[in-house]
């Protein structure tokens, strides 16, 4: 719906624009067109499509300066400024009233002016609906202590505090502010209800809980928060360091940063709910506060990849300084955007740089063997998990990874034997991981070997997983190595309806059909597998099958 509004607005916008220019004379030639508010508007949001919010933001005010009474126009030229970070925005957010996002600019700005009584008053006005219920008590309790009343903070928490929903959230902000207004014991009770509620450590959580429990004495428990993260973000392994060096500077130590802190959570759950427009003004509002806020910063890019923009991820990590304490995961995550903006070379240089900085991690070796699996150098890709893995020391759960992964690039090298055990050992360290069973069940029916132990590795994947559509065609591969030729079918038609643009999979649905005499219908798949991408050396054997048939001995598994 959400979209369908926006396609709406966009519409609208234009038509008016159009008209407009069509009453006073303008053509829509092209050489015309950029010059008008129309011209201007179509490039504002193609530059915001790019994530080029600079550009955005020129082409939308000037577009909105020609047109001063277009509300909505108004509307598209604030949240680009906002985006671009253009002190525009709070111009704009002035002729805007009924905008929510307007008027948390401008509550900002009294923020920032020390004016927290204004601020309330503006966060107050937010409607109690939907998500914002969640925001504005914590931004009027944020408000209220920049204003110096503690008390009246924690009491506008306390009565989500007391609700089971979301009560961990709730009690992690309220213990911050107990925290900075000097109330200890209320602090110690908050964070523990925040501990207890928000089991899953994140990156906020244990670094704002190890900070109280460093502060108040209790390094070794401090120690234990923060060795818990690597188990939910393995990257956060290379930055342990640099985390317990600044394990007692306290993460959040004023008001102002408080309301960027709330603008930050809430733009994690924002991404959780993939409202990822919406959660983009949430950060760049906590970055327009706080600058050095790495963690909105690392949350921005990763948005911005996922969103197709790379180059603007990249920049925006570029800003994050030498010295700020996950800055080694910063390294690894921009040495992914510079490979994926295709400048390999330069991205394999800086993790060869990181391998000798940090020696005691696998991860830049990881990864550099993760970019050359990508690429298809499945020898070179093994040297470098060799390396990565010889780092390990005792392999733990959480290295099962580094293993499968090393796994694969064996198999496809054809070194079967390495890759077998390699399976195996990531099963060891975690028994239940689907694309492990997956995998190697898929490589024993593939090879007709262990037919039977192949079909229960993958019933349990597909037990955890029954609507991924690889899992379920190894499934149906390995009934029709087993000779199920019916059952085969029926899996694998599923197979497809779950992923019917999988070469691979189209193609195992036609050797199925070819089984059970439907010839018709298996070289339809055949021909249909062709038009997918297939790799190059599956070319030659579909256009034999679709030639010739399906080889007979294949279907007898042996």
């Amino acid at each position: 719906m959400q979209h369908i509004r926006a396609a709406k607005r966009f519409v609208l916008i234009a038509t008016t624009l159009l008209s407009a220019c069509g009453a006073s004379g303008v053509t829509s030639s092209a050489s015309t067109v950029p010059n008008t508010p129309v011209g201007d508007f179509l490039a504002g949001r193609f530059a915001m499509a790019t994530g080029d919010y600079a550009m955005a933001a020129t082409n939308l005010l000037r577009a909105s300066d020609q047109d001063p009474k277009n509300q909505e126009l108004a509307l598209q030229a604030f949240i680009a400024c906002i985006d671009a970070g253009r002190p525009e925005a709070v111009r704009l957010a002035r002729r805007l009233p009924d905008s929510q996002v307007a008027q948390l600019v401008l509550a900002d700005v009294d923020a920032k002016a020390g004016h927290w009584q204004g601020a309330e008053q503006r966060f107050r006005s937010l409607p109690r609906q939907g998500m914002t219920q969640l925001l504005q008590p914590l931004l009027v309790a944020w408000a209220q202590l920049g204003g110096g009343h503690v008390d009246s903070a924690l009491s506008t928490l306390r009565p989500y505090i007391d609700n089971p929903r979301f009560q961990g959230l709730f009690a992690l902000h309220g213990g911050m502010i107990a925290d900075i207004g000097g109330r200890s014991d209320e602090a110690a009770r908050l964070y523990r209800l925040a501990q207890g509620d928000l089991r899953e450590p994140n990156l906020r959580l244990a670094q704002i809980l190890a900070s109280w429990q460093a502060r108040s004495g209790q390094a070794v428990e401090a120690q234990h928060t923060l060795a818990m993260l690597p188990n939910v973000a393995p990257d956060m392994s290379i930055a342990m360091p640099g985390l317990l060096a600044n394990v007692t500077k306290r993460p959040v130590p004023n008001a102002i940063d408080g309301v960027a802190e709330t603008y930050f959570t809430f733009a994690a759950l924002l991404r959780g709910q993939e409202a990822n427009e919406f959660a983009l003004i949430m950060l760049h509002l906590s970055l327009d506060l706080r600058p050095d806020f790495t963690a909105a910063r690392v949350l921005l890019a990763d948005i911005l990849a996922t969103e197709g923009h790379p180059g603007v991820a990249l920049r925006t990590l570029n800003e994050v300084p030498q010295n700020d304490p996950i800055h080694s995961v910063v390294e690894l995550r921009r040495a992914t955007l510079i490979d994926r903006l295709g400048r390999s070379d330069e991205a394999m240089r800086e993790l060869d740089r990181m391998s000798q900085a940090y020696p005691s991690s696998p991860l830049p070796d990881a990864q550099r063997g993760d970019i050359l699996r990508a690429k298809s150098r499945f020898t070179d890709a093994v040297a470098a998990y060799d390396k990565a893995i010889a780092r390990l020391g005792t392999p733990t759960a959480n290295d099962w990874l580094l293993f499968y992964n090393r796994g694969v690039s064996e198999e496809r090298s054809h070194q079967w034997g390495k890759a077998d055990a390699d399976f195996h050992t990531a099963l060891k360290l975690s028994p239940d991981q689907p694309f492990v069973l997956n995998y190697l069940g898929y490589s024993y029916a593939d090879m007709g070997k262990h037919l039977n132990e192949a079909r229960e590795m993958i019933e349990r994947a597909a037990a955890q997983r029954p609507n991924d559509g690889a899992i379920t065609d190894s499934l149906g591969w390995v009934l029709f190595r087993e000779g199920k030729k019916q059952d085969a079918v029926k899996t694998l038609e599923h197979a497809v309806e779950l992923e019917p643009e999988d070469a691979t999979i189209n193609e195992h649905l036609g050797d199925a059909y070819w089984a059970v005499g439907r010839k018709l219908e298996a070289r339809y798949q055949w021909r249909r597998a062709l038009t997918l991408h297939p790799a190059a050396d599956d070319v030659p054997k579909l256009e034999a099958k679709i030639s010739s048939g399906h080889p007979g001995d294949v279907i007898s598994g042996q």
